[in-house]
């Protein structure tokens, strides 16, 4: 009889899912591209924490956050308030960084991703309180 595999280590399901989250922000960035947007920053670190990309289109800036799940539904919905806070709290130093980014609108958007690859691009998908 053969004894079943052990479960990988947090480490290993750790880099597993790091990598996978790195595929996820491939997949939005050529979308994007693909849909006229143009990339300014791809995982923007700052001392209140790191955007997956930023991006402008047609006198718009938008902050991105990718989530890539089983289904774009339950990647949608797995942002939390405390990640909004810091994605906002983010983008605020980045603009200060910035000052030559002029835009008419500027969103925080979320592009979900399923496991199939299929994406939804969530515009304006919360705002500051």
């Amino acid at each position: 009889m053969q004894k079943p595999s052990p479960s990988p280590s947090r480490q290993t399901r750790g880099s597993l899912a790091h990598a996978d989250g790195l595929r996820g922000e491939d997949i939005a960035r050529q979308h994007l591209l693909a849909d006229g947007w143009h990339i300014l920053l791809h995982r923007a670190r700052t001392p209140c924490g790191e955007i997956d990309l930023v991006a402008s289109k047609n006198d718009h800036l938008a902050f991105i956050e990718v989530k890539k799940r089983a289904n774009c539904q339950t990647a949608s919905e797995a942002i939390t308030m405390r990640q909004r806070r810091r994605l906002m709290a983010a983008a605020e130093l980045l603009l200060t960084a910035h000052p030559e980014w002029t835009y008419e609108g500027i969103s925080f958007d979320v592009i979900a991703i399923a496991s199939t690859g299929s994406l939804r691009h969530i515009r304006d998908a919360f705002r500051q309180e």
